[in-house]
């Protein structure tokens, strides 16, 4: 009986060196890990049966990809791109149910879900995902924005922003705000810490235990923070922070203070306060445009880190909590890096309002059906 004598292999440099990548790269998938053993097996001379035995596989599999690579060398091991079941939803159909999501409301319902908008179309709920995935569309979602109507909004951020990016020479820039009435929460039930296998957790109810506000100044070059906590938030009070504040602050140095509009900034004792001291200059942000304010972006980090998990029976021990932040933050301050040019927050605004312009504003309702079940 004739055997049929496998086909011998002799591999380059550089292919040996991509087929032995290919089987040890975890990121491989595992058929193309296998068919790079069996070719490099197959190069050292080995038979089909002693390939297959040790690789656990079958010998015709083998046989397969030896001559693959026989013929057509590292591209004959790839797998060649499969066109996939036939599509069947047509284009206007597509278009149709496009139009639909964009353009009408569901009856009964602010917005469309995949099985009601399946139920409307006479297609499958798999279908509207996959054409809403495909066109990016997620009717489920919905985010809220903020435009500033302040008349001067260009003006200030430009001041701001070049205040952010080209501070002046021997002055000190400061980002200045309020986070007032801060609670101090405690929980009903203990705490249940981390443990393996299992998250922190923490009853949904709380008793209250007072509040405090924090006043806070970030330096925007050096990123330390002069922070107060007092129990009210008033005009005083923030009198007797930008005492604190002069305290702290070299006296030769000009002093530019970013501040939101709050009426508290802007009462007769805080102007009467300012103008004694010239070395001190005021900016003032655009209405509701709190993200321009640095200081903001602290008090973020100080909710996410030190506040929202705290458990704080007393205001003294929020404070406290409070302090230890601020104290953290100066042991390694890290500045903010501010990155946009004013030019660009401009562009960026502009291009979101003529987008707003020139969308409908008004839908059609539906009424061919209601499913106000799902």
């Amino acid at each position: 009986m004739a055997y049929r004598v496998p086909t011998s292999l002799d591999l380059s440099a550089e292919e040996r060196a991509e087929l032995e990548r290919w089987a040890r790269r975890r990121k491989t998938a595992q058929g193309l890990a296998l068919r790079a053993r069996i070719v490099l097996l197959a190069s050292d001379g080995r038979s089909n049966t002693a390939i297959a035995a040790e690789l656990s596989t079958g010998k015709h599999t083998v046989g397969k990809w030896r001559e693959r690579f026989a013929r057509e060398r590292t591209d004959g091991l790839l797998d060649e791109p499969r066109s996939g079941a036939p599509r069947r939803i047509g284009d206007e159909q597509v278009a149709e149910l496009i139009d639909r999501t964009l353009c009408e409301r569901r009856q009964g319902a602010t917005h469309w879900s995949q099985r009601s908008m399946a139920k409307v179309s006479g297609v499958s709920g798999a279908t509207v995902g996959r054409v809403w995935r495909a066109f990016g569309l997620q009717p489920h979602r919905s985010e809220t924005f903020k435009l500033s109507t302040d008349p001067l909004f260009a003006e200030k951020v430009r001041d701001i922003v070049g205040l952010y990016l080209a501070p002046p020479a021997r002055a000190l820039v400061l980002c200045v705000d309020e986070k007032s009435q801060v609670q101090a929460l405690d929980r009903t039930q203990p705490l249940l810490p981390l443990r393996p296998g299992q998250v922190e957790r923490r009853t949904h109810d709380y008793a209250r235990h007072g509040t405090t506000s924090l006043f806070a100044a970030l330096d925007v070059k050096a990123g330390t923070v002069i922070g107060q906590c007092y129990p009210r938030h008033r005009a005083s009070e923030f009198r007797r922070f930008l005492d604190e504040i002069e305290a702290a602050v070299p006296a030769d140095l000009d002093v530019h203070l970013v501040l939101d509009n709050s009426a508290t900034h802007k009462t007769k004792l805080i102007r009467d306060w300012l103008a004694r001291r010239a070395h001190y200059h005021v900016h003032f942000t655009p209405t509701s445009a709190s993200w321009i304010n640095q200081v903001e972006r602290w008090f973020g980090l100080l909710t996410e880190r030190a506040i929202r998990r705290g458990v704080h029976c007393s205001v003294d021990e929020l404070e406290r909590d409070i302090r230890a932040f601020i104290e953290a933050t100066n042991a390694d301050p890290r500045p903010f890096r501010w990155v946009k040019s004013a030019a660009s927050i401009l562009a960026s605004v502009k291009r979101f309002c003529l987008r707003a312009l020139e969308a409908e504003p008004e839908t059609k309702p539906l009424t061919r059906t209601s499913d106000a079940g799902h």
